[in-house]
């Protein structure tokens, strides 16, 4: 008698169909071509050819000459902030709070690279540095509060980024702080002054392209925040807290001091976005007061969509950072550069959808499983 078990269609031929993975990459292509029709039939609606639109996006983001530089350079400070938000979400903390915490990265780089003399090079790399640390610090504000007086993250660094720029605000119009006195400028612009040529960043030219070293840092970022979460004993402690805080603190994890840990290097990565954005270019190196630009948001997203995961935040994050840099094409076709925020409105949606999906029927099958179980 043959003791073999049976083999299902799926062993036998291959992947199926309904293999996971498969499974959950149709998922995906069925949702963002969803959302590409409904993208191209709003931009009919307004009387333009979606085709033309779509050019104009991929033109502006790639194709052009320099462009897919300049879209690196804009996915850097992005990606960054989605790494720091997936290390604190890892841990079970919601640090929401990144846009703030990138002003005060910038804002200790715009202290250091124009008050304070030195070579470039230290002035560079010190900048970077506190940038990181301030970042860090002001996150450690919202630890504080959450661990001292049981104030949810999610609330205190929602309100601490009014704080920032409320801060980033007086820094630039107090002569003895960070405002532009140079007699060159007889508007007296309401920005920091700019940061000397020796305190920039690098760039390396590619195919007639311009790349920051900082999009390689950014990088290194994400192998790092990967090898650190899934192969190291630091980050099995954060996983493990933020799986089941209770049977870490059981296990000897702190629920304080990796909580706080986890928060400080998600403010950490936050505020180096901040400075190197402020290092690379970013408003003429210039510290201002929409300085952010809402690069704190789109990374919080960035890591939402990539559902946590340190190295899927890397094309996310060059996918947002074209779209925003693909929209200043976008006046060729006369189409409204808001048109961009109705796409990524979508493609934020349908990467969505499936999530919710596969959460449901993980759900549908403990139901089932659990009336299975239920005694008649």
């Amino acid at each position: 008698m043959s003791t073999d078990s049976p083999v299902s269609p799926a062993d036998a031929s291959g992947p199926s169909l309904w293999d996971p993975r498969l499974y959950a990459l149709l998922l995906y292509g069925v949702s963002v071509g969803f959302a590409l029709v409904i993208s191209a039939g709003l931009v009919a609606v307004t009387g333009n050819a979606w085709g033309s639109v779509a050019g104009a996006l991929v033109d502006g983001a790639f194709l052009a000459p320099g462009r897919w530089g300049e879209t690196l350079g804009v996915a850097t400070p992005i990606l960054l902030v989605a790494l720091g938000m997936v290390v604190g979400v890892r841990a079970g903390f919601f640090n929401i709070g990144q846009e703030g915490q990138l002003l005060m990265g910038a804002l200790a780089m715009a202290v250091i690279g124009t008050r304070l003399a030195g070579s470039g090079l230290l002035l560079l790399v010190g900048g970077l540095a506190a940038g990181a640390v301030a970042g860090g610090l002001y996150a450690g504000v919202a630890a504080l509060m959450r661990f001292r007086r049981g104030v949810p993250e999610v609330i205190s660094t929602l309100l601490l980024v009014f704080v920032a720029f409320q801060i980033v605000g007086f820094a630039i119009t107090t002569d003895w702080f960070l405002r532009d006195l140079d007699p060159t400028r007889p508007s007296q612009a309401v920005t920091s002054a700019a940061l000397p040529d020796s305190v920039r960043l690098p760039v390396i030219t590619v195919w007639g392209n311009e790349v920051s070293i900082g999009f390689f840092l950014a990088l290194l970022g994400a192998g790092l925040a990967a090898f650190v979460l899934a192969r190291t004993v630091f980050g099995f402690k954060l996983r493990l807290l933020g799986s089941n805080p209770k049977v870490a603190q059981q296990a000897g994890v702190s629920f304080g001091r990796a909580g706080a840990t986890a928060l400080f290097i998600s403010g950490a990565a936050a505020g180096l976005a901040g400075a190197l954005m402020l290092v690379a270019g970013a408003s003429s190196a210039r510290l201002t007061a929409g300085f952010s630009n809402e690069i704190g948001w789109q990374g919080l997203l960035v890591a939402l969509l990539a559902r946590n995961r340190p190295l899927l935040c890397i094309p996310m994050a060059i996918l947002f950072a074209a779209l925003r840099t693909g929209s200043g094409f976008l006046a060729a076709t006369g189409v409204d550069r808001t048109v961009v925020d109705v796409v990524q409105a979508m493609m934020v949606l349908a990467l969505l959808v499936p999530p919710a999906v596969e959460f449901m029927r993980d759900r549908r099958r403990i139901s089932i499983a659990a009336q299975a179980t239920e005694p008649a």
